[in-house]
């Protein structure tokens, strides 16, 4: 099973977490073989199969993921659930569940504060970092004793700025929300096109959340075809569906 983990969370006390990749899995396939993605089309005996080893993996005794709609909303969680609402980020002080995001180029983010006991996950595609999970998701924290200058965030494995190209109407979303997101674009390789750094974005909206401790794991899901799903990389090669990998951290 490959399990990554952040620096600033991985010694932290009372906290368990960790960036699961595709390797370790009972998938077959494109799924092949770690997809924890139930909205795949994958058997969903084997994505329960594969969600009960990180769960124990973790030392969980649930894990709780969401309907990801590449949204700013969060929600807090303080029980089980089988089917999870519409959200792209949770937070909770609840032990014993794993608050798991599930991705494929997006950037996974976990957060945890010791002292308060509280952690959270958030799903930052680049709609959601720029409508404001991440700020969202930092406030909703506090709503539960934790204080951003104490919060460490780890940011995931997502797709690089080299294999992320977008067209300039892209780029003019970012830039007539802040003339400063033009940093986050480099010149693409086709004329009318750019490089889209997804990771350097979500660091900086962390940042000016007010999350100074912050761990980057810097791997690209898109060029790690062994270790990653990627939806680009299934878009390029015309297949019909793609796994997700999971990002999760709890309270034992």
């Amino acid at each position: 099973m490959l399990t990554l983990r952040a620096a600033n969370l991985r010694d932290l006390p009372v906290i368990s977490h960790g960036f699961f990749g595709r390797q370790g899995g009972v998938s077959r396939g494109i799924y092949s073989s770690f997809n924890c993605g139930p909205g795949t089309n994958d058997d969903p005996a084997n994505v329960t199969e594969n969600r009960r080893r990180a769960r124990v993996a973790l030392g969980a005794s649930a894990l709780n993921t969401l309907y990801q709609i590449h949204s700013p909303t969060v929600v807090s969680v303080d029980a089980p659930w089988s089917i999870g609402p519409q959200a792209d980020a949770m937070v909770t002080k609840t032990r014993g569940i794993a608050l798991g995001i599930l991705s494929a180029d997006c950037a996974p983010v976990l957060f945890a504060d010791v002292e308060a006991q509280v952690v959270g996950a958030a799903h930052a595609g680049w709609k959601g970092a720029l409508s404001g999970v991440i700020e969202a998701t930092v406030a909703a924290m506090e709503a539960q004793g934790a204080r951003r200058s104490r919060i460490a965030a780890a940011l995931g494995p997502c797709i690089s700025q080299a294999n992320y190209e977008v067209g300039e109407e892209f780029r003019a979303r970012f830039v007539a929300a802040d003339a400063a997101n033009a940093g986050f674009f480099a010149a693409g390789t086709r004329a009318g096109h750019h490089q889209f750094d997804l990771e350097e974005f979500v660091a900086a909206r962390l940042v000016h959340a007010g999350v100074a401790n912050l761990s980057r794991l810097s791997t690209c899901t898109y060029a790690h075809e062994a270790e990653f799903f990627s939806f680009r990389r299934a878009t390029h090669r015309g297949e019909g569906d793609y796994g997700r990998e999971l990002s999760a951290i709890v309270l034992p």
